[in-house]
């Protein structure tokens, strides 16, 4: 049985039941058959589905919203914001999409001359996160639909009602019996679907270890994996910045979805010359952030996404002061029901500690003092993950300098990074491989066939 509570009142919402084995296998069997039909259907077919997913979601719009902030409590604002995200990423690759399928071409020499498919392989498992509910599978569905393949969608066990809606807006926009499935299970039962034959692919965001899981188990079986995992994104603030509009995204950037985003920036690292400027608009800012009601407009951040997961950053401010760090202000518990805790600022962390080297995925800012550029990106650059970064400067010398030598999947000039329908989305070292969105998602899991052809 899964049990989904309310963050904000500790109040169960719902209980599932989850799958049989029987159960699954019938999915899967379902979503093979659904592959033999879909896979051949016409591209001009999939991209009107992709519209009117999108008119699902906007029509959705606020029962969609109202059940993430009810399930994980992110503010209903933001929850609002993402429903119609997936909308825009629909719309995109509906209309920008069936380009991306078109056939290559190439010259042989000699008269001889080749050409490139892009098929649809089979049916892909993707296991999502609780933090963005919608956005996260609407990344892995989008691309899906319009390729040609068929999802299963094994989410995370907080968000059980969103999985559910997602799984309805597939109906509401008429899409095939079995084109997407929703599997209500736990993680236990991850490893026998993708040893399954059936299943052809596995896609994860997540956390590193559930990556290491999956990975493996995929690699035993040849099949392909992306991995979107961890980040603990540098947020690099230079002399020539604009220092109130950096201060002013630094926080956005750390509160944003109660610090439980990827890419955002979590650790800022500051330049000498305006360290002690920086620190003293940043500390304002951050004290100021109104935790509360997730429904309330007036609210910045809601709680953490349970109990379990504020534990885990209590401990991990707690750990942090033990290797000899500051804590400058908040990371408290407030008094009531609820997972909330207040944004804090943690200063003189040693490179070399445990909490250096991991992702606090909370409403807790790290800052470090740099002397110049050379050590902003050695800071930057120590510790396992690459996901993200974001630089401010304007300085184009300093800019090329970050991109070129920061170790990231992507990299934001004088912007809070977020992710975008035309732009590839990913990372590298501990934080996974492969790439979602724009062209490069697209074709993730669909087969580049070489058509040698007659002279």
């Amino acid at each position: 049985m899964i049990t989904t509570r309310n963050p904000a009142t500790g109040e169960t919402l719902a209980e599932y039941e989850e799958l049989t084995a029987r159960q699954i296998d019938a999915k899967i069997a379902r979503a093979s058959a659904a592959y033999a039909e879909w896979r051949t259907s016409p591209v001009a077919d999939r991209s009107a589905l992709l519209e009117r997913l999108a008119e699902a979601y906007d029509a959705n719009l606020d029962k969609l919203a109202r059940q993430a902030t009810l399930e994980m409590g992110k503010t209903l604002k933001s929850a609002r914001a993402e429903v119609a995200k997936c909308a825009t990423l629909f719309r995109h690759l509906a209309q920008t999409g069936p380009a991306m399928l078109e056939p290559e071409e190439w010259d042989l020499g000699s008269g001889k001359r080749a050409r490139g498919e892009w098929l649809p392989q089979g049916p892909v498992l993707a296991v999502m996160p609780w933090n963005f509910p919608y956005w996260q599978v609407a990344r892995f569905l989008a691309p899906t639909v319009l390729a040609g393949n068929v999802g299963l969608l094994k989410h995370a066990s907080i968000v059980q009602g969103c999985a559910a809606l997602i799984e309805e807006m597939m109906h509401e926009a008429s899409a095939p019996e079995g084109l997407l499935q929703n599997l209500c299970i736990g993680s236990a039962a991850v490893e026998p679907i993708i040893d399954d034959p059936r299943v052809i692919a596995v896609t994860l965001t997540g956390s590193e270890g559930a990556g290491k899981a999956v990975a493996e188990a995929a690699g035993r079986n040849l099949k392909k994996v992306v991995l979107e995992l961890g980040g603990s994104d540098p947020f690099i603030v230079m002399p020539s910045a604009d220092l109130d509009e950096a201060v002013k995204q630094a926080v956005s950037a750390r509160i944003q979805n109660t610090g439980q985003s990827c890419i955002c920036g979590k650790r800022m690292i500051v330049h000498g010359d305006i360290y002690d400027a920086f620190m003293a608009k940043f500390s304002d800012a951050m004290q100021a952030v109104v935790a509360g009601d997730p429904f309330d407009a007036a609210t910045d951040m809601g709680p953490l996404s349970s109990m379990a997961q504020r534990d885990t950053v209590l401990d991990q401010i707690a750990t942090a002061r033990r290797e000899g760090a500051t804590l400058e202000f908040g990371g408290e518990p407030t008094e009531g029901p609820g997972a909330y805790i207040s944004a804090g600022i943690l200063t003189g962390v040693p490179l070399d500690s445990s909490t250096a080297q991991e992702e606090i995925f909370g409403p807790i800012a790290q800052v470090y003092r740099a002397r110049d550029i050379d050590e902003a990106i050695r800071i930057a650059n120590a510790i396992p993950f690459g996901l993200g970064s974001s630089v401010w400067t304007d300085d184009v010398a300093e800019q090329d300098r970050f991109v070129r030598d920061i170790e990231a999947g992507m990299t934001a000039i004088n912007q809070m990074l977020a992710s975008a329908p035309q732009a590839p989305f990913g990372g590298i070292k501990r934080s996974g491989h492969g790439r979602e969105l724009s062209r490069h998602g697209v074709h993730e899991f669909m087969n580049l066939k070489t058509v040698m052809l007659p002279g």
